[in-house]
C-alpha cells in the first residue's frame, strides 16, 4: 500500500478543542524546524541526506538560472552545507526521484508518484488544458515521437532536426519538438530518465519508472490526492493557513478541498492562532510537540545562510510577508529598469529573521564570488555582529561553489560595507 506523502505512522489524534497560540517569532522557529533550516548543517553530509531533505520538503523546485548556483542545488546547500551536487543527479538517474509539475517543475520522491499519476491520467481535471488540447490536435505527431523513442532510445530536445518556426508558450519560446516532448511528459507517457548538463533526457515511462509503480489501478482518487497534498503541505511547513496550503503544491486556491477546518474537526490537523496572521492556521499532528515547545520559547533557530529565490521558505510572497515581514519578489522576470534589488537576489536568513537580500554572481572561471549589492531590511541594524553572521554564510557558500575570492561592491545602507568587508576577511581567514 502506498504511504501518503504527509502521513505519519501514528493514528490521528482526536480533535483538539483548545487552540495553540504562537507569537510570530515562535511560529517562524517552528517553520524553520519543519523546513530543515533551524540548525546549521551537520559535517560530512551523505547522499542519503539529500534524499531525506527532499522528502522533508516534499518537493524540490527546479530552475535553470545559475547566476550563483542553479536553484535546486542551492536549496540543498542551505540545509546540508558542503554536499556534492552530483548526488542529486544520481538520485534522479537511479529512480529515487522523478520530475513532474507540483509547485512548479520539481524533483519529487518516487514513492509519491501515484498521486501525480492521477494528474497525468486526467489532464483536464488537473488543469493541464493546453497539454490535453495539444494531444488532441496532433495525435499522429505525438505517437510518431513515442515510436521514435521506443525504437532509438532516450532523447534530448537538441537531438531533433527542428522544422521552421517556434511555438510561443508563456515565458518560453519552444521549438515544436520540444513542445511535443513536454506535452508527452505532462501526460505521463515520457519521464525524465536523467539530466545531462542539467538538460532533460526523456525516455518512455515503462523504461524509467520502477515496476512497482506501473499499476494504474492503484492510483488514488482525486479526493484522496487533494487531502493527501493538503496534509503534506502543512507537514512540510510545520503549520499553515488555508491559502498557504493551496499554494504549496499549487493544487488549489485560497480554500483547498477538503477545507483544513474539516481536517481539524476530524483530528487530522490541529488549530493554531499565530500573532499577526489574521487567518486561522493549522499544525500537522507530527509537529504538535514542537509547536508546544515553541509556545514555551524552547525552540532555537541558530542557522545563518543564503537562500535560493525558489526556496520553499520564501517562494510564497504572501507567506513571507505575513510571517517574516519580508516583501520578496523574484526579479529575474522583471525588466531591468524596473528591478529594485537585482536579477537573482538571495534572501539572507540569520537565525529566525530574514535580514536582507544579496545580488550576487559567481564568476566561475576566475574563482570570484561577487557581492554586487547587498540590501539590509529597513528595520535591521547593520552592526558588526550581523556582519559576522552574514559574512560566514557568504564565505561558506562561495567555498562550496569553488569561488573562494569574495568581492563586496555595494551595500545598502552604504555604511554597512566596511563592516561586511572586514567580516568577510575574518571569515575567510579563520575557516568559517
Amino acid at each position: 500500500m502506498t504511504r501518503a506523502p504527509g502521513a505519519s505512522g501514528a493514528p490521528h489524534p482526536r480533535p483538539v478543542e483548545s487552540v495553540l497560540k504562537l507569537s510570530r517569532a515562535q511560529a517562524r522557529r517552528l517553520q524553520l524546524l519543519a523546513m530543515g533550516l533551524a540548525a546549521p548543517p551537520k559535517p560530512q553530509p551523505r547522499k542519503a541526506d539529500v534524499l531525506a531533505t527532499i522528502r522533508r520538503m516534499q518537493v524540490l523546485q527546479i530552475d535553470t538560472i545559475h547566476v550563483v548556483a542553479r536553484s535546486p542545488y542551492l536549496v540543498l546547500w542551505s540545509r546540508l552545507g558542503d554536499y556534492r551536487p552530483e548526488w542529486l543527479d544520481a538520485l534522479l538517474a537511479s529512480g529515487a526521484l522523478f520530475e513532474y509539475w507540483a509547485h512548479a517543475a520539481c524533483f519529487i520522491p518516487i514513492e509519491h508518484y501515484p498521486y501525480y499519476r492521477r494528474q497525468m491520467l486526467h489532464l483536464e481535471a488537473a488543469g493541464s488544458h493546453r497539454a490535453a488540447a495539444r494531444l488532441a490536435a496532433e495525435p499522429v505527431a505525438h505517437l510518431e515521437l513515442l515510436e521514435h523513442i521506443r525504437e532509438r532510445g532516450a532523447v534530448r530536445a537538441a537531438d531533433f532536426e527542428h522544422e521552421d518556426g517556434r511555438t510561443s508558450n508563456g515565458w518560453w519560446d519552444w521549438k515544436p519538438d520540444k513542445l511535443r516532448l513536454e506535452t508527452l511528459f505532462t501526460a505521463g507517457e515520457l519521464m525524465v530518465a536523467r539530466r545531462e548538463h542539467f538538460r532533460r533526457v526523456y525516455d518512455l515511462r515503462e523504461r524509467v519508472l520502477p515496476a512497482r509503480w506501473h499499476d494504474d489501478a492503484a492510483v488514488p482518487s482525486q479526493d484522496t490526492v487533494h487531502e493527501t497534498w493538503s496534509l503534506a503541505a502543512v507537514k512540510a511547513m510545520g503549520f499553515a493557513t488555508a491559502r498557504w496550503i493551496g499554494d504549496y503544491f499549487r493544487h488549489s486556491g485560497r480554500a483547498p478541498s477538503p477545507h483544513p477546518e474539516r481536517l481539524a474537526a476530524e483530528g487530522k490537523l490541529v488549530r493554531v492562532a499565530v500573532e499577526g496572521v489574521p487567518q486561522p492556521a493549522y499544525v500537522h499532528p507530527d509537529w504538535v510537540p514542537a509547536a508546544r515547545r515553541a509556545s514555551r520559547d524552547q525552540l532555537v533557530a541558530a542557522h545563518c545562510t543564503l537562500l535560493s529565490p525558489f526556496d520553499p521558505l520564501v517562494w510564497d510572497r504572501e507567506r513571507a510577508l505575513a510571517l517574516w515581514d519580508f516583501d520578496y519578489r523574484i526579479e529575474c522576470y522583471t525588466p531591468e529598469a524596473k528591478r529594485r534589488y537585482g536579477y537573482f537576489t538571495l534572501p539572507i536568513l540569520v537565525r529566525d529573521c530574514l535580514v536582507g537580500r544579496v545580488d550576487a554572481k559567481a564568476q566561475r572561471q576566475s574563482g570570484r564570488f561577487e557581492i554586487r549589492h547587498l540590501h539590509l531590511e529597513p528595520a535591521v541594524a547593520g552592526d558588526s555582529a550581523l556582519a559576522d553572521d552574514i559574512a560566514g554564510a557568504i564565505v561558506r557558500c562561495a567555498r562550496w561553489h569553488r569561488t573562494p575570492t569574495i568581492t563586496v561592491l555595494r551595500t545598502s545602507p552604504t555604511g554597512f560595507a566596511p563592516a561586511l568587508r572586514a567580516a568577510v576577511q575574518r571569515a575567510s581567514g579563520n575557516g568559517a
